[in-house]
């Protein structure tokens, strides 16, 4: 029956690699012609670099209530999770907010995997406490919700889908102040503190969905290595994976300037244009990073080099990511967890099933970047042999075989979770999970290839198991 099923992935990961060429010279929607979309705007001729402000070095937590003041804040909210209320990280935090004279309220009801719900519920106690600024200490979850906190509580009158993002909301441009907002980190994987993004799952439609502006983005990022000693070793793996397809996904989107239409004002330029010089460097180096530390990281607890390391890759896959975009192992994670049914993962204290974000993308990774590799195969092969595969005498048209195969081998060695049935779907959910990607445009018009609801079928399927 294994074999059998080996046999059916195989066989679905070489019908992917031998589809017809779409490359963006052929046949690509975003440039039909030089230069030009089907709309008859030009594609894109610029990028633009946003990211907050960095501060990096172990202890550098106890300076939040300095900054605070520094900044004149007088009614600052503490948001974090239940979890995380009770350990060090929001302990040195709230120190430092004493010491430094700042009165502030903690609002520790963060839902790890936050809903639309979970982020109204914060949104409300935002807008009721009439804060001057925000810290959010914790892991995505925490940083997202407080974004949107901020986000709604700046903008009272505003819907709450006016700035969700296309297709499910309205994607308007964020026009209003927000208030200052100090992320610390505490998971090494999101990169959350660099980014003007914050996701949610929208339980109507069971899919997640994000808001999406540089306006939202962290004032400033504390980055702490200390904190990085408290997470449990499935929760740095997952972490550490979502890191390494936010590097892997940035490098090989659409070219920025293959993206269309081109914008009629700066304002409405995404903040995820694709790929582009600079967002390059960081993806790169944060996968070099990932490639060598991940694993010791999972393996010590008491490793404080490697995970210092990847405390910092993930902030550096974040400033890559948050201006060039993911493409499809994040658009096709967002049904994989928000469609869960029971299973739990180890080392996640939730009173709710839960696929954690990191896992959810990097089970599609293989059957991903063997679809992709046609475009750009050079990219692929390059990341491949970063990850540890030998490409001296790998032929191009194997660039996503090489790459998947390197991926594979990447994530048994680190006990990840045999495909999309071992975290409870089958075959007979794949529609189900093809419709839930299909609303993720922001992130899935910016793979490199153009894909049909069949060929999403093929990955599903393909990831059913990676062994």
């Amino acid at each position: 029956m294994a074999a059998a099923a080996r046999a059916r992935v195989a066989y679905l990961l070489r019908q992917l690699q031998r589809a017809a060429c779409q490359c963006p010279t052929h046949s690509h929607t975003y440039s039909q012609a030089p230069g030009l979309s089907p709309s008859g705007k030009t594609t894109d001729y610029a990028f633009e670099m946003a990211v907050s402000n960095i501060r990096y070095g172990a202890g550098v937590t106890k300076e939040v209530g300095m900054d605070l003041k520094n900044m004149g804040a007088k009614n600052v909210c503490l948001m974090t999770d239940k979890n995380l209320s009770k350990l060090p990280p929001v302990q040195v935090a709230m120190d430092s907010l004493v010491k430094n004279g700042i009165p502030f309220t903690v609002y520790d009801n963060v839902r790890v995997e936050p809903t639309d719900a979970s982020f109204m519920e914060a949104i409300e106690f935002a807008q009721n406490g009439a804060f001057d600024a925000y810290v959010a200490v914790g892991g995505g979850s925490t940083m997202d919700t407080c974004k949107a906190a901020n986000l709604y509580a700046s903008s009272p009158h505003s819907d709450f889908l006016d700035y969700v993002s296309a297709p499910i909301g309205k994607g308007k441009p964020v026009s209003v102040p927000l208030k200052p907002l100090i992320a610390v980190p505490t998971t090494s994987g999101t990169g959350s503190e660099t980014t003007g993004v914050a996701i949610f799952d929208y339980e109507h439609l069971k899919v997640k969905i994000g808001i999406t502006s540089r306006a939202i983005k962290p004032t400033l990022g504390l980055i702490d290595p200390l904190h990085t000693l408290h997470m449990p070793a499935r929760v740095v793996a997952n972490s550490g994976f979502d890191v390494l397809c936010h590097a892997l996904e940035s490098y090989t989107t659409l070219p920025y300037h293959l993206r269309s239409p081109c914008p009629s004002n700066p304002i409405t330029r995404p903040a995820y244009q694709g790929s582009n010089p600079i967002s390059d460097i960081w993806a790169i180096h944060a996968l070099r990073i990932v490639a060598k530390y991940l694993k010791r990281a999972v393996r010590n607890p008491d490793d404080l080099e490697a995970r210092s390391h990847m405390h910092l890759a993930s902030a550096f896959a974040g400033i890559g990511f948050g201006n060039a975009g993911v493409h499809l192992c994040h658009g096709m994670s967002y049904p994989i967890s928000g469609l869960v049914k029971t299973y739990k993962a180890k080392d996640y204290n939730v009173d709710h099933p839960l696929v954690p974000h990191g896992l959810s993308v990097v089970l599609t990774s293989p059957a991903v970047f063997t679809f992709t590799a046609q475009m750009f195969p050079e990219r692929h092969l390059e990341t491949a042999e970063i990850l540890g595969a030998d490409t001296h005498t790998a032929r191009i048209q194997d660039a996503g075989l090489v790459l998947a195969d390197a991926l594979r081998k990447f994530l048994f060695d680190l006990d990840v979770d045999d495909g999309l049935a071992a975290v409870g779907y089958s075959k007979a959910d794949i529609p189900a999970l093809v419709k839930g990607t299909l609303p993720q445009e922001r992130v899935t018009k910016l793979a490199p290839r153009p894909q049909s609801e069949e060929d999403l079928a093929a990955l599903f399927e393909a990831s059913m198991k990676l062994y």
